[in-house]
């Protein structure tokens, strides 16, 4: 047999994922057998899902999962926050009944969940993240826009899920003993801050998997505390269930209330998980049947969002208070160590998805930056927003604001993206051209009928909200009644579908799909 020349070398093969040492000559014959030199290692390789979540690319099929337990828990856990029941606290507060609150917290959230079940089926159906998938839409410069909003908007979340549990951190503390009053002792709010944002931190830095299997062993024990809580509220607390709240009949300030209540916590916060949807189910096989993942993402997210809201709603007409502190110490003395455990536990179980998310979002601007290093720098930043929140005093109408602010903008950009996803190229599957040249396969530069279609919608939003950051004319013409984020996506979806239609849009993309 004729020796085949060349120096012996470290191949990686792929077909069979291991490194084997060989001829020179043999490796560049070889397929999938990339030459290692010690100088210089290969790009990870678009099948390698050890690598998948630091590098723009699609979940490979063996980094996907065919259990849906993973998805349960993740929005389970995202949702068993106490904010969640500062919010339901939110429409008792404004003047709503007990039951009002509850119905439009249920109602809201049924719709709400549902567009968030599309969502996530996308992220199944592409393999991709949804701000990844913005670049077939928006173009790959056009999709800066969306992106950095959204990584604008996961910091804002990373800080108020911090900064909302302080005080009752702070009162479940002067509970047991520890300190002497909840105001005050901004030192000692700084540092519990800073240790929830470093475990957040941590959590977040080891990618998906560690996530879900942290939501998988720490929420059922979350949940025992809070069926606890349910028990001790409704059981033993004196509940006024027949409240009816101090805004009577059918009047203008009743129909302003129940919109802002809805945008806040009913179908607004559905909305607010939108941008987010992709990220996780993208993990999950196409083997799986789409009504499974669809019932167990929206499910999770629907039970912890109503139970807690419901909770906050019967916990404020003892006091009439959204305070946490004042909830915390009017109402839970005897479980003050449970509680604290659960308190803690909440922004934790949010806000590592929220920092994960971010190093998606940032990564999309092609800002050539590892993902671990995005991860801690998002953790730090977030710190110093929780100092600056630690100033305000009306946690009402700071959440309000804010709440109404990400849902008008994520309902404006959803509906760009279920026009184009679920219409003009619902037949498709294949959208790794996202991560290819600008200008090529359908993903153009600037994708200008959806910046159009963007900004009018932003337009829309901003007419019909009345919240405490914005008031349009049209909502303040109205009494104040909220109606921004219909506005914004009916705005975007019709005006993008007329532009994609008027273009060829629809037309040119289906040639590309029939050509993919």
């Amino acid at each position: 047999m004729a020796k085949i020349p060349g120096r012996m070398v470290d191949v990686i093969d792929y077909s069979i994922g291991k490194v084997t040492t060989m001829s020179s000559a043999v490796a560049t014959r070889k397929i999938g057998a990339v030459p290692m030199d010690a100088t210089r290692r290969p790009a990870p390789a678009a099948n390698d899902g050890e690598n998948c979540e630091d590098f723009l690319q699609a979940v490979p099929q063996s980094a996907k999962t065919k259990s849906l337990w993973g998805q349960f828990w993740t929005w389970f856990g995202a949702n068993v926050a106490p904010i969640n029941w500062l919010l339901g606290a939110l429409g008792v507060q404004m003047g709503l009944g007990l039951w009002e609150t509850f119905a439009v917290i249920l109602i809201g959230n049924l719709i709400g969940m549902s567009v968030f079940g599309f969502m996530v089926l996308l992220g199944q159906r592409t393999g991709l993240t949804a701000m990844l998938l913005g670049r077939r839409v928006f173009g790959r410069y056009g999709n800066y826009l969306p992106s950095a909003i959204q990584a604008v908007v996961v910091i804002g979340w990373c800080a108020i899920n911090t900064w909302v549990v302080l005080d009752l951190v702070t009162a479940l503390l002067m509970k047991v003993g520890l300190v002497d009053s909840i105001e005050g002792h901004f030192a000692l709010k700084a540092g519990i801050g800073a240790f929830v944002m470093l475990v957040q931190v941590i959590v977040s830095l080891f990618g998906y998997k560690a996530i879900s299997t942290f939501e998988k062993w720490t929420v059922p024990p979350t949940v025992a505390i809070l069926v606890a809580m349910t028990i001790a509220a409704w059981g033993f607390m004196g509940i006024d269930w027949n409240y009816a709240g101090t805004l009577s009949g059918t009047g203008v300030d009743k129909i302003a209330a129940i919109s802002s209540v809805m945008t806040a916590i009913g179908i607004g916060w559905g909305f607010t998980w939108l941008t987010y949807a992709c990220d996780y189910s993208r993990f999950v096989s196409t083997d799986v049947p789409k009504k499974r993942l669809f019932a167990a993402s929206s499910i999770g997210q629907l039970i912890p969002v109503v139970w807690l809201g419901l909770l906050g709603a019967t916990l404020a007409t003892k006091s009439g208070s959204i305070d946490p502190g004042q909830l915390i110490v009017d109402n839970f003395g005897a479980l003050a160590i449970p509680v604290l455990l659960l308190v803690l536990h909440g922004p934790i179980a949010t806000n590592i998805l929220n920092i994960y998310s971010f190093t998606l979002s940032v990564q999309c601007l092609d800002i050539k930056v590892n993902r671990r290093v995005l991860n801690v720098f998002v953790g730090v930043f977030a710190w110093f927003g929780v100092c600056l929140f630690l100033s305000l005093n009306d946690i009402g109408n700071t959440l309000d604001g804010w709440l109404s602010a990400v849902a008008g903008w994520t309902a404006v950009w959803a509906g760009i993206m279920f026009v184009h996803f679920f219409v003009i190229e619902r037949r498709r599957d294949d959208f790794t051209s996202v991560l290819g040249k600008a200008g090529t396969d359908g993903m153009p530069v600037i994708g200008w009928q959806s910046i159009i279609a963007f900004f009018a919608g932003l337009f829309m939003n901003w007419m019909f909200a009345y919240g405490s950051l914005l008031q349009g004319p049209a909502a303040t013409a109205m009494g104040g009644v909220d109606l921004s984020w219909l506005f914004g996506i009916l705005t975007s979806a019709g005006i993008y579908y007329l532009l994609a239609k008027s273009t060829n849009l629809t037309k040119s993309n289906a040639v590309t799909q029939a050509t993919a």
